[in-house]
């Protein structure tokens, strides 16, 4: 689906993020309705992974940071035009390659972790992308596994 609005600002007490508006009636063509994770990609030069954040009144919409609105050059009421579609992969986040390695090699790793729900899988994977360090990575991992169940023991 292709859309063509203002990039918009939600108000500083509600966290101030630039996003794109997408309707209730939009949400509700997609597989998994408003949980269905998507690939967004804004006027041909920026593809992202993303989900959706609830606006209110059955609206959503999709946050463009900082960040990537610099690589756009855009600012808040420039006019960009985006797509939206599924991501075929159901967590739609890149699996770092030390927690695939861990999860092939370790049976009880990969029971715990496919467990969990997809939201605390990506919270892991978004915690250990954070870290440069393999060895601290994999401490993580172990730590995170450990954490909820006291189960883990590697």
């Amino acid at each position: 689906m292709e859309f063509e609005q203002e990039l918009l600002q939600l108000e500083k007490h509600k966290g101030g993020y630039c996003y794109l508006f997408v309707s209730a009636e939009t949400v509700d063509t997609f597989p998994e309705k408003r949980k269905t994770r998507l690939i967004c990609t804004i006027d041909g030069i920026l593809t992202l992974r993303c989900g959706l954040n609830h606006l209110g009144e059955g609206n959503f919409f999709v946050i463009v940071s900082s960040k990537h609105l610099k690589r756009l050059d855009k600012e808040p009421g420039d006019l960009v035009t985006f797509t939206l579609a599924p991501d075929p992969d159901p967590l739609g986040v890149d699996m770092p390659e030390v927690l695939e390695a861990l999860l092939e090699q370790d049976e009880e790793a990969k029971k715990i972790f496919e467990s969990y729900t997809p939201g605390k899988k990506r919270s892991l994977i978004f915690s250990i992308a954070k870290i440069k360090d393999t060895d601290k990575q994999v401490q993580s991992i172990i730590k995170f596994l450990s954490g909820r169940t006291g189960m883990y023991r590697h």
